[in-house]
């Protein structure tokens, strides 16, 4: 590694060790608690299914009055989802339908294919296995078992579980508030006019859909004209109202980034440099209750470093428990022959041969990198890569979890 360039995993180890989860817990309906995270591990207060029923449209049988096929039986009643039937007596059936629940004395459902109605009777072409097709009361769930671990985000099929055993809310932890503000008096809106010299403001764009992509309460307060006045009073206001402030530029000792000395003089202020491409400046503090993270102002380095660092940081504040990315072993179609010493994360997209290809432009400036890349290959400081070598592959779809 560089020397005086913080590793990576150096950098995220000081940020999560001092991120602590939101301590306020509310009760949400349970229809309304997808992609919040819990806060409590949830319990089940019944059996499922609570009954024994059947798996199958078909007939309640004893296997014992089915010794052989072609088996004739009595038809003596009909059970459909929602009612109770009666015992089973021998030498008869049940029509029973899918989710029914299983008369008393019946060890077996025949499903219907396999069997003709015949008046009142119906005729058994195929001699049942005992048990066949029935779901056994607490099959899937126990009464006191844990269903839902506690630091998890809802996903719709957790809140689907819940509902299953008559969960009406979830205590979840409140939403990070998430202060965002970006300097620079180059930065124009879209839609204002573009004077020389001037650019378009992509980074607001963007980390505003990441955080929103991590479900934060998002408190936007736009662009900060470069002065030391202007930097401290919105820093003052954000460490107010947030929990977590991000900020886009600034972070560098130039004339006029502002936001290094605006931060010491209302917190205190880490300045790293990370041995890592795209995006070196870091930096890391406090303002009054709040996280600092300042990130570069350049649109690839700001992207990655929020993957990497605001990230997992964010996700451990709102009491996810697992912040940390896993990555799939890929295949690269592609030579990476000189690689930088810095750790680099490379935009990249699955193709339909089931490998990796690469952006031809790797520069930190070309955002179209970011969208046509699908994920990012996490490759080591000086690591060559050559076609067909396995790499850390770092989906998107993984990172925006």
């Amino acid at each position: 590694m560089n020397k005086g360039l913080l590793s990576v995993d150096e950098a995220l180890e000081v940020l999560l060790a001092n991120a602590r989860p939101v301590a306020e817990v509310e009760d949400v309906p349970t229809l309304e608690a997808t992609g919040r995270v819990l806060a409590r591990a949830q319990v089940s207060t019944m059996d499922v299914p609570p009954m024994d029923n059947s798996a199958m449209d078909g007939y309640a049988v004893r296997v014992a009055d089915v010794k052989a096929p072609d088996a004739r039986l009595k038809v003596a009643q009909r059970i459909q989802a929602g009612a109770v039937g009666r015992a089973l007596e021998p030498a008869t059936a049940a029509r029973i339908f899918t989710g029914a629940p299983i008369p008393s004395g019946a060890d077996a459902i025949v499903m219907q294919e396999f069997c003709a109605a015949d008046g009142e009777f119906v005729v058994v072409k195929k001699v049942p296995e005992p048990e066949a097709w029935i779901r056994r009361r607490a099959s899937d769930i126990a009464r006191g078992a844990q269903i839902l671990a506690p630091g998890i985000r809802l996903r719709p099929q957790d809140t689907g579980l819940a509902a299953s055993v008559g969960i009406e809310a979830l205590p979840l932890h409140r939403r990070v508030r998430l202060g965002l503000f970006f300097t620079g008096d180059e930065l124009v809106m879209p839609g204002d006019p573009l004077p020389p010299g001037r650019i378009y403001n992509s980074n607001r764009f963007t980390l505003n859909g990441l955080a929103q992509v991590y479900g934060c309460e998002v408190r936007d307060y736009g662009i900060v004209p470069d002065s030391l006045e202007a930097t401290r009073a919105v820093l003052k206001r954000a460490a107010g109202e947030c929990d977590v402030i991000v900020t886009s530029g600034g972070v560098s000792v130039g004339d006029a980034d502002f936001v290094k000395p605006a931060v010491e003089a209302e917190g205190s202020l880490l300045m790293w440099k990370i041995a890592m491409k795209p995006g070196r400046p870091l930096a890391f503090g406090k303002v009054g209750n709040a996280a600092f993270i300042g990130l570069p102002g350049n649109p690839v380095s700001s992207f990655v470093t929020f993957l990497i660092f605001v990230r997992p940081f964010l996700l451990k504040t709102q009491g996810i428990s697992q912040v940390m990315p896993r990555a799939i072993a890929a295949r690269a179609d592609f030579d990476w022959p000189e690689p930088d010493p810095r750790r680099e994360f490379l935009r990249v997209k699955w193709n339909a041969a089931g490998g990796l290809d690469l952006y031809p432009t790797q520069d930190s400036a070309v955002m179209t990198s970011t969208a046509w890349a699908d994920g990012l290959v996490d490759n080591p400081p000086n690591h060559a890569i050559r076609k067909g070598d396995l790499v850390r592959y770092l989906p998107f779809s993984e990172l925006y979890g």
